[in-house]
């Protein structure tokens, strides 16, 4: 079972060129966040985490879920992480976070994908975005070769920065950083509603057709990556920045489909 959290589309696309290798099912933990409710996983496989690193380690959210769920079936976890340069430390807080919750850990894959935190750092092009895309495509097949075969993923190299990323940076970056109050919306917002119904912790609303951020963003830039007139900026940080909101198919996930019709 493969446990997809993907705010801009770099995750799910990683995560479907794994499922066309191993037939695993994908179930979706932005879905899981939104709805909230108890969270239970059940599968005889073993589990694949595939989601983005925020600030060197996945996602504060979904820690918090993993050690709130029920998990079921296999004792194994895989982590196969996306980034936009590199991961930090990552893997070190997955092997942790396994300990806390009773699994096997089974390795951190990474796949370097389109830069998407356009609110701090330079994002590529549309044509930049697809020679990244292209050259991380044989690596995922490579990790998700592996997970088939129940092999364990080699852990990236790490370094001193590493450490640094992944540790006090990251504590500084959930504490001080990671906030919604500079989100704005310009005159181009045309209320469609699409980055309420896209936000994974219910964070916008609609207040006389345009959105309004409530406090609880995790910063997955879901809405400011998709909104399709870009209407929404962060402060200055990102006037200007390409948008990088991934909806393209792999091919290799969308022939299995068509073989399962």
């Amino acid at each position: 079972m493969i446990l997809c959290f993907s705010g801009t589309g770099n995750s799910l696309y990683a995560a479907r060129i794994i499922s066309a290798v191993t037939g695993d099912e994908i179930v979706s933990l932005n879905d899981r966040l939104k709805h909230g409710g108890p969270a239970a996983f059940s599968s005889e496989r073993p589990f694949v985490a595939v989601v983005p690193t925020h600030a060197w380690r996945i996602p504060g959210s979904i820690e918090a879920m993993f050690r709130r769920a029920r998990w079921e079936g296999s004792r194994k976890l895989y982590f196969y992480l996306t980034c936009g340069s590199e991961p930090g430390n990552a893997a070190k807080y997955c092997r942790r976070l396994c300990e806390e919750i009773g699994m096997e850990y089974m390795g951190t894959g990474v796949a370097v994908m389109p830069e998407n935190y356009l609110v701090m750092f330079p994002t590529p092009d549309s044509a930049e975005a697809a020679v990244i895309i292209e050259r991380a495509e044989p690596g995922i097949e490579a990790g998700a070769r592996e997970i088939a075969a129940g092999r364990p993923l080699a852990d990236p190299k790490i370094g001193v920065v590493d450490r640094l990323r992944s540790g006090i940076v990251n504590d500084m970056f959930r504490t001080f950083y990671v906030k919604d109050r500079p989100f704005r919306v310009s005159d181009k917002c045309i209320g469609c509603g699409k980055c309420a119904k896209l936000c994974p912790v219910n964070d916008i609303s609609l207040r006389d057709g345009r959105p309004v951020w409530q406090g609880r963003c995790m910063h997955c830039m879901a809405c400011i990556s998709a909104c399709p007139v870009q209407a929404i900026e962060y402060g200055r940080a990102s006037v200007g920045r390409p948008r990088n909101y991934l909806t393209r198919v792999p091919a290799q996930y969308a022939e299995r489909k068509q073989e399962e019709t």
